[in-house]
């Protein structure tokens, strides 16, 4: 790997709906020099950690910007799952370093008027996805395992130590 990547710490949330349903956004910006095209991979609610800033926060402050949902940071579980990944970002290489939580039973209208500038440029589709059709989809997932991984995390509460995830 090279020496030279900059690492991105980010908390995302496996939201949850009662129907078992998880809530993915459709990545559709490859760089800032070129216009969002089609949905090239879906990928749970999250983002940057800021500076002294813990994942848990991290991730409640995102809900509430991605999606316009305020959520106790004691209501999510986890960490559930732990994910690390080099990959780019906007056209630069990163090494990606992801703390997943998971909220269920989430009944809420997503509102994206509090997402950042450059999502709402983004303009990403979103929706709410069953196992049952992430499995049978031909659609890139992130993490990329996250059909085989959801099952575990409907069985009810997480209380062991978060999972590796690819």
């Amino acid at each position: 790997m090279p020496e030279s990547l900059r690492l991105r710490s980010a908390a995302r949330v496996v939201v949850l709906d009662p129907g078992s349903r998880v809530l993915l956004f459709g990545s559709r910006l490859v760089d800032l020099e070129t216009p969002p095209g089609p949905v090239l991979y879906w990928y749970t609610p999250g983002g940057r950690t800021e500076p002294g800033e813990s994942a848990r926060v991290t991730a409640v402050r995102e809900l509430a910007e991605e999606i316009g949902l305020d959520v106790d940071p004691r209501a999510l579980e986890g960490p559930v799952w732990l994910r690390r990944a080099v990959a780019p970002h906007l056209g630069e290489l990163f090494d990606h370093r992801e703390t997943y939580f998971v909220l269920r039973d989430v009944v809420h209208e997503v509102d994206v008027r509090g997402q950042t500038e450059l999502e709402a440029y983004e303009d990403q589709p979103w929706r709410w996805w069953s196992v049952a059709e992430i499995a049978a989809s031909e659609e890139i997932f992130v993490p990329r395992e996250l059909a085989t991984a959801l099952p575990e995390l409907l069985r009810g509460p997480w209380t062991g130590p978060p999972r590796i995830v690819d």
